[in-house]
């Protein structure tokens, strides 16, 4: 059976170009791609003729996720990469001030939605998602799980203030993460922060970011470097360990 590979957040950004990476191999994977959007059209036409399975679906959904799991019962999930997420700007201040991120985050204008939404898709989701296939996972001989987490969720790296609900929302994601490290000793739980990426979280490019093919290459090594003694590390895209 060819390796399987569960990417979130497929529609864009990382996810967008870990997809890529993966369907141009020989032999090619089968992956299983998940996504609140649909696939740029460039790339489905792209794709059309690999072995992968596209969901327009929630990762917050425990019913959606856990029927989607179901579907694939007894197919071992080699590598899980989780990009999916929200960066926990109040919208109307993003719209008020468009382009400028760190308006939409300080302590003045967050608010209860905001805050409980970016928990909701960051922790939870993930949360979701790792139970729902940890069966999956169970079955594959070396299995890895990525969950591309932030410098932003390290309370000890945190010198400017602000971000509440994203640095929030990922340093439990941080904790969650590693109590999975330590209650599943079979698979490799790896927390990888990109670098300031180019992506969907932000509807505008930030002043500094990379692009996702940049962060790529580096994020692969690190991947392809997993072991199981490594689980419950966070690192950044070069493997240097990030300070809780």
């Amino acid at each position: 059976m060819p390796q399987t590979i569960l990417i979130t957040g497929a529609s864009s950004g990382l996810g967008l170009a870990f997809l890529a990476h993966y369907t141009a191999q020989n032999p090619s994977p089968f992956i299983i791609a998940l996504d609140t959007n649909p696939l740029p059209a460039e790339a489905a036409s792209a794709f059309e003729y690999n072995d992968i399975s596209f969901f327009h679906t929630n990762i917050t959904s425990t019913t959606e996720i856990h029927a989607l799991a179901t579907q694939y019962a007894d197919r071992p999930i080699d590598l899980l990469i989780h990009c999916a997420g929200i960066r926990g700007l109040v919208p109307s201040i993003v719209a008020y001030q468009h382009g400028d991120v760190a308006a939409a985050e300080t302590l003045s204008v967050m608010d209860y939605s905001t805050f409980t939404r970016t928990f909701e898709v960051n922790t939870w989701g993930t949360f979701n998602i790792i139970t729902s296939f940890l069966p999956h996972l169970k079955l594959s001989q070396d299995a890895k799980v990525v969950i591309l987490s932030s410098r932003m969720g390290s309370v000890s790296a945190n010198k400017a203030g602000g971000g509440y609900a994203y640095r929030a929302s990922k340093a439990a994601l941080n904790a969650v993460m590693m109590s999975f490290a330590i209650d599943v000793p079979d698979v490799a739980f790896l927390l990888l922060h990109p670098g300031r990426v180019e992506t969907g979280l932000v509807a505008w490019k930030e002043e500094g970011a990379i692009s996702p093919k940049e962060s790529l290459q580096d994020c692969l090594k690190v991947i392809e470097g997993l072991k199981k003694e490594d689980s419950g590390r966070f690192v950044d895209r070069f493997g240097a360990d990030i300070p809780w």
